[in-house]
């Protein structure tokens, strides 16, 4: 891989390439850890959800009402990694 440079301002662009390999889209956050030997951690900063984000989120989306039952075959589902 190709080193960067490093503006006058401190700041690194980073490779297109690098950015989808960690699933970052314009506009994400990326969050760093610092690791001993001077070595740093990146990784894309996922924001943590709430339930109050969660509930009604798909409210007025459909007009289908599911049963518990369809809820946790899909629930199961996908845990399972179907789709």
């Amino acid at each position: 891989m190709a080193p960067l440079a490093v503006t006058v301002k401190g700041q690194v662009t980073l490779k297109r390439d690098l950015l989808q390999h960690l699933g970052i889209k314009p506009g994400e956050r990326i969050d760093f850890e610092k690791l001993p030997g001077g070595e740093l951690r990146l990784r894309a900063a996922r924001p943590t959800g709430t339930i109050d984000n969660f509930l009604g989120l798909l409210a007025g989306k459909t007009k289908k009402v599911a049963t518990i039952e369809e809820m946790n075959k899909a629930a199961a589902a996908g845990w399972a990694g179907e789709e």
